[in-house]
């Protein structure tokens, strides 16, 4: 009886303390964090090449590189009903930027699938007809980087010539519409003094 209550104890001990994987967890950037410097392939398509002001003469780019002054990311999965769903409202959005002249230059968007391979994100662009450049993370390299997020996770960052600036909006859920996400980020984006 004494063995059965010691192993039971010990069991019981040996569940309730933190895995290491877990004491290790990092937490996702939130607003006014630094945004962790991350590295993605450099995009095959041409069109979106110029969309983001890359060169194609490497075989990666860091998110620094793109040229905007904000950039909001959408972390999904193919996989994610809520991603799907989300899709039509996010291409919205990204219609939404590039048909406004003095918003199209200053604002890009980019989406990371996440345990998804290039054959699996290049699914979901064609049957949600995703127009801005979709990445493949199938190792789950940016997902942990980013503090393993649940999907759809969207950050807004800025970009500086020196490295990803601040998060200023990171939230897991949807976009709430096109145009009340765009109104939040440019509210977000706007200097003190601006009307």
């Amino acid at each position: 009886m004494k063995k059965l209550s010691l192993f039971t104890v010990l069991l019981l001990l040996f569940f309730s303390l933190p895995s290491a994987s877990a004491a290790s967890k990092k937490a996702p950037p939130k607003a006014d964090d630094a945004f962790p410097a991350i590295a993605l392939p450099m995009p095959q398509s041409p069109e979106h090449q110029n969309y983001l002001g890359l060169s194609g003469d490497k075989n990666s780019f860091a998110i620094q590189n793109i040229q905007t002054k904000v950039l909001i990311i959408e972390i999904f999965s193919m996989y994610c009903p809520h991603c799907q769903r989300e899709a039509p409202e996010v291409n919205a959005l990204y219609r939404n930027i590039r048909n406004n002249a003095d918003l199209a230059d200053s604002i890009k968007i980019i989406g990371i699938g996440v345990g998804n391979t290039a054959f699996e994100v290049d699914v979901f662009r064609k049957k949600y007809d995703i127009a801005f450049p979709l990445f493949a993370d199938p190792e789950f390299t940016i997902y942990e980087r980013l503090g393993s997020v649940r999907t759809p996770y969207f950050f807004v960052l800025t970009i500086t010539e020196n490295g990803p600036g601040k998060v200023i909006y990171a939230e897991l859920g949807g976009i709430d519409g096109a145009k009340n996400f765009l109104e939040k980020i440019l509210h977000l984006t706007r200097k003190p003094g601006d009307k």
